[in-house]
């Protein structure tokens, strides 16, 4: 929590310096035309340099999803996570990326639950499996859901050679994975842009060295792209760019974002709309599949987080 912190005051600081009044905001609009992306899974799509604002919205309202993650505190198996499920459809969500378990139902059983209430679960968050049974039952599992991606969350180490073989085993679990119908992917923090495995080599580039990109796809965390941009030293005006330029020069396609916004005031998490990241700048250089929203540690209360993202995300627009 980020206690101290004026919220309302800066919604609408944020809000006016992206041409929009709190009411529309709150309120929300008619639902984006057009589909995800034309190209299916072709990965992101370079905006042109000669693009010019426009007005039209950026994110079509089926593209964004929510990790679930975001409202942890106000999950439990049960009525709880039925209550907390029904209020995300509420919003307006009709996709969630899993994480946390099924929470008292089997796979079958939440598939079961997703369809009533008009949510699907698309993506999930898995580590890498210890043996050979597991990552199947995981495969399983997330064909069962209906998911289209299946990601790692979250890798640490200062050891070179233990960055590689995460990689090799990721290759591994990814062409399994294609076999269930599943895209693999790698979700980033800040550390993989700061840490030194030696004479300055990251994490990130052993990743996007070695990760085959046939079979690896990027989710880029942009909070934690830009965090670790300006660990790097960028300055904070540039820190957008330095997420942009991650995502050009790696090898493989990034086809998730996960969207938390940053607090400029000691860098904590926000909830979108009342940080410092353009995203606008960042959405208009590359489109993706989805754009999941996520904050770990909730300004106000994990359900308002919720509902905050998924109208900024739906009413953002071109400038």
């Amino acid at each position: 929590m980020c206690y101290g912190y004026d919220g309302d005051r800066a919604l609408d600081e944020s809000l006016a310096r992206r041409g929009l009044g709190r009411r529309r905001f709150l309120l929300g609009a008619a639902a984006a035309a057009g589909g995800v992306l034309a190209g299916g899974l072709a990965g992101t799509v370079p905006a042109s340099a000669d693009a010019r604002p426009t007005g039209r919205k950026i994110v079509p309202r089926g593209a964004i999803s929510i990790q679930l993650w975001t409202v942890r505190d106000a999950l439990a198996p049960g009525a709880l996570f039925d209550s907390t499920l029904r209020s995300i459809a509420d919003y307006g969500y009709t996709k969630v990326e899993q994480a946390l378990g099924y929470f008292g139902r089997t796979a079958e059983q939440l598939r079961d639950f997703y369809d009533e209430i008009g949510i699907s679960c698309t993506s999930s968050h898995d580590g890498i499996s210890p043996d050979r049974a597991s990552l199947e039952a995981k495969l399983e599992n997330a064909a069962t859901l209906g998911q289209r991606f299946i990601v790692v969350p979250y890798l640490a180490s200062e050891s070179l050679s233990d960055w590689q073989l995460w990689a090799e085993q990721m290759n591994e679990e990814a062409a399994l994975a294609r076999r269930y119908g599943l895209r693999y992917g790698y979700h980033n923090h800040a550390h993989e842009f700061t840490t030194d495995l030696g004479g300055g080599v990251t994490p990130w580039e052993v990743l996007t060295s070695e990760l085959d990109p046939k079979l690896v796809h990027l989710e880029v965390d942009l909070y934690w792209a830009v965090t670790g941009g300006i660990n790097s030293g960028v300055p904070v005006a540039q820190s957008e760019q330095f997420a942009i330029d991650v995502i050009d020069e790696a090898r493989q396609r990034t086809l998730q974002y996960h969207v938390k916004d940053r607090h400029l005031n000691g860098g904590d998490m926000a909830d979108l709309g009342t940080g410092h990241i353009d995203f606008a700048k960042i959405f208009r250089a590359h489109r993706v599949l989805e754009y999941i929203v996520e904050n770990d540690t909730p300004d106000v209360t994990p359900l308002q987080t919720a509902e905050v993202g998924y109208r900024y995300l739906s009413e953002l627009r071109m400038r």
